[in-house]
């Protein structure tokens, strides 16, 4: 008998892969963070690196966890339509929200989203 594959969570970012795309990301986190629009990206990272305290919150939580930015989520999952940013959770290969855009967009510093990450994703 085989055991169902262990869950997954992928954090989605709104924003895309790439060197100039997070060059102009950190840039637009400075110069005009009340427009800027991932949420996930500004509770996370300072201007250029991942906060430890989150750093350190995924490393223990004891699931694989993936990050993905926008255009990797949408080649992943191209037929899967959500706002974002977003955190899935994968089980037996099937994605499904756990935490949607508003929710993530309401946190407004890392106590918060790791609350909210292990109420919404952690707890079955």
């Amino acid at each position: 008998m085989n055991d169902p594959a262990p869950p997954e969570l992928v954090f989605v970012y709104n924003a895309d892969s790439g060197l100039f795309n997070s060059m102009a990301d950190a840039a637009h986190k400075v110069f005009a963070p009340d427009t800027y629009s991932c949420n996930l990206c500004k509770v996370t990272y300072g201007w250029l690196t991942e906060r430890r305290a989150w750093r350190d919150f995924v490393a223990g939580l004891g699931v694989t966890c993936t990050f993905l930015h926008r255009d990797e989520f949408r080649r992943r999952w191209p037929g899967l339509e959500i706002a974002l940013p977003a955190v899935l959770r994968v089980d037996a290969g099937t994605p499904r929200v756990c935490i949607d855009a508003d929710a993530l967009n309401a946190c407004t510093d890392i106590d918060a989203l790791t609350s909210l990450v292990e109420r919404r994703c952690c707890a079955e």
